[in-house]
């Protein structure tokens, strides 16, 4: 009996080890998902996506561009207003999400999943230090609408 624990727990602690990855939010609400050694990948926040309404068109950056920390990335456009999307980290573009090209309103649907903007190779994931948690973000949010 004593076995049968054991071996659950050692399978909890790999499945654990295979999902070493963090996911940052900022103040501007677009959030970054980083696992060491792979590129980072971002969006903008349900919070934001719900604030903004229906969203109609997306302007995503140029594969191989450069951003830094706080630069406008994206330009995102709803039935309510217009937003920019500012990068959580500094990095080069690798991949952007082209199906939002066609289908912007993924980002209203799944924000985190289907509705990413961009992948990133991150030039100083130090950078990620400074931005909050989930925590730490839905209290943000929920001092900002108070």
């Amino acid at each position: 009996m004593l076995s049968r624990f054991a071996s659950k727990t050692l399978v909890s602690a790999r499945a654990l080890s295979a999902r070493s990855f963090a996911t940052y939010f900022s103040k501007d609400h677009e959030w970054i998902e980083y696992t060491a050694g792979k590129p980072a990948v971002v969006g903008i926040t349900d919070y934001a996506q719900h604030s903004l309404g229906d969203i109609v068109y997306i302007e995503l950056p140029e594969v191989n561009s450069t951003i830094n920390a706080g630069d406008s990335f994206s330009s995102v456009e709803s039935v309510k207003a217009a937003s920019d999307a500012f990068c959580p980290a500094s990095g080069k573009v690798l991949e952007v999400n082209t199906a939002l090209s066609e289908t912007p309103s993924l980002v209203n649907e799944s924000p985190m999943e289907k509705g990413w903007f961009m992948k990133l190779e991150l030039s100083n994931p130090d950078e990620l230090k400074g931005l909050m948690d989930k925590a730490a973000y839905d209290k943000f949010c929920k001092e900002a609408e108070h």
